[in-house]
């Protein structure tokens, strides 16, 4: 017949009152910060940074709840930016420099609507990367 399985109610704790406390994470005072977006065909990733490159936030339109191949488009790519904008501005950043990477459509909307949210934007610069020397040559084929 096997032993017989003793079902417990969620909620009861025999131990202690059931009750967990959850300190809240003390988020750091951020006034300068870096933006550094990711843009892909498939999906925008945006992160920010304190100017020492330490990550502090990171978001991107799949986490947002975006799915397949809407993750790759300019909306997707500006609400991940208004998310972005809205938790620097908890911190109190005000001044943001922004690193863009990638060809993806969500490149310039992820920055523009970060900057709507009222955050001053000191430099752009890209740095998507290009190869210089190309893809590998096939081997030449054998007889």
């Amino acid at each position: 017949m096997g032993k017989k399985r003793i079902i417990k109610k969620a909620g009861h704790d025999l131990a202690g009152s059931g009750k967990k406390t959850t300190k809240k994470a003390t988020r750091r005072k951020l006034e300068i910060g870096v933006l550094h977006v990711r843009a892909t065909y498939n999906n925008t990733i945006v992160m920010l940074t304190d100017p020492e490159g330490k990550a502090i936030s990171q978001a991107s339109s799949g986490s947002i709840g975006f799915k397949g191949s809407k993750k790759g488009t300019p909306f997707a790519a500006s609400k991940v930016g208004e998310l972005m904008a809205d938790r620097g501005l908890e911190m109190g950043l005000k001044e943001a420099a922004v690193i863009i990477r990638g060809v993806g459509a969500g490149r310039e909307s992820a920055v523009r609507a970060f900057a709507s949210k009222g955050i001053a934007i000191s430099s752009i610069q890209d740095q998507t990367p290009i190869p210089f020397n190309g893809p590998k040559a096939k081997k030449p084929r054998r007889n």
